[in-house]
């Protein structure tokens, strides 16, 4: 096997969840999302680990990723978070996902792809297609008027092949602490409890009502609901610096590489394309199996240091496509090729996804799906 591997801890998963289950309670159900190959961590193996640790629903963002857990015999419900083609609808209800729906126009798509299926079973069993009405409140993506609420859900009633399952919103700011944010999180909350009782004073039973990611987990209990979707929080990071320590989160993913060469570096040599690092005294480079091919971004040269022998070795020069350079810190035995190299991981590890995502300033969700599909996933735990 290649030197470069994700290590995905799934003792972590379950722990993550088990710390969000405890928060929640055991009368909320759990959705989680294990949309782009769950975070980067391998959507099958989460899903399933997952699932046997109590979690209820699963969620995707395509069709594709759905019919991923289909074939692999995962029987759970799935939620399709994202507006599919119409080419996918046939695809989308035979593989029984669950969308999210917001407009008359998709909801007759999704009718007519529906009674076209299940007019051609044969068998008994369920003949309708579960659909989750989204409420746009302040996200600004996807979602129906509130005042169209009623008047979809009425729609939803009249198709055969459709039922009303739930119904849902997505927060903007949940993760923020911020006097302004909470405000702003609390009227959309506002919004959708009233969008939610209007549905029900008309009739109309709105089934699963959910709008908590992880950040509404961590600051707004009021808004957890029926169902709550912790995305990043099941990964083993906060969803933002408000939201640290608020729960005790432990990082599922390690990614780790391996030494593969190193030499002797005379004042003055240069390191790498643009030569932007010139060493100012003697030192030793080591060359690692990895580069931005794998996940390891440009832009973490420099800044970026990782971890080999227990020590913190900061990368020289620009991260390549397939290898980077780091300075081995003066007393350090020097390794020989095949030494393992940790660039990031839960603790003991010195460095997460977290610093990372500092470094190159953006999230730890996209650090970890960044890791590319080259990087061979090895399951412990």
């Amino acid at each position: 096997m290649r030197g470069t591997r994700a290590v995905i801890h799934l003792d972590n998963l379950e722990h993550n969840i088990k710390e969000i289950r405890k928060k929640t309670g055991n009368k909320v159900l759990i959705c989680l999302p294990v949309k782009a190959d769950a975070y980067g961590h391998g959507a099958v193996p989460v899903a399933k680990r997952a699932l046997e640790c109590g979690v209820d629903f699963l969620a995707v963002a395509t069709v594709g990723e759905g019919a991923e857990l289909r074939d692999a015999g995962i029987k759970a419900p799935v939620l399709l978070f994202s507006i599919p083609a119409d080419e996918e609808l046939e695809s989308l209800v035979r593989n029984n996902l669950t969308p999210f729906v917001s407009d008359e126009s998709f909801i007759l798509k999704l009718e007519k792809a529906a009674s076209s299926f299940f007019s051609g079973k044969t068998s008994g069993g369920k003949n309708f297609l579960p659909v989750h009405l989204k409420i746009e409140t302040g996200m600004g993506r996807t979602g129906c008027r509130p005042e169209d609420a009623v008047k979809l859900a009425a729609l939803i009633g009249e198709c055969p092949s459709l039922e009303l399952n739930g119904a849902a919103t997505h927060f903007a700011v949940s993760d923020s602490s911020a006097p302004e944010d909470i405000l702003f999180t609390k009227k959309q909350i506002e919004v959708f409890s009233r969008t939610v009782g209007n549905l029900r004073s008309a009739g109309f039973d709105p089934g699963i009502v959910h709008a908590s990611s992880s950040g509404g987990i961590i600051f707004h209990d009021e808004a957890w609901f029926s169902m709550v979707r912790p995305g990043i929080l099941a990964y083993g990071y906060p969803p933002s610096r408000d939201a640290e320590g608020k729960l005790d989160l432990k990082p599922v993913m390690e990614l780790q590489s391996e030494i593969v060469f190193v030499k002797d570096c005379p004042k003055g040599t240069s390191i790498s394309y643009g030569r932007t690092w010139i060493s100012q005294e003697d030192c030793k480079i080591a060359t690692v199996c990895a580069g931005y091919a794998d996940g390891i971004r440009r832009d973490l040269s420099p800044g970026l240091s990782v971890e080999a022998a227990g020590k913190s070795c900061p990368v020289r020069g620009r991260i390549c496509m397939d290898q980077f350079m780091v300075e081995l810190p003066a007393g350090m035995n020097t390794p020989v090729p095949g030494t393992p190299v940790v660039i990031f991981g839960p603790p003991p590890c010195l460095f997460s996804a977290a610093d990372l995502a500092e470094i190159a300033g953006t999230i730890p969700y996209e650090i970890t799906c960044g890791i590319s599909s080259r990087v061979p996933r090895v399951y412990a735990g």
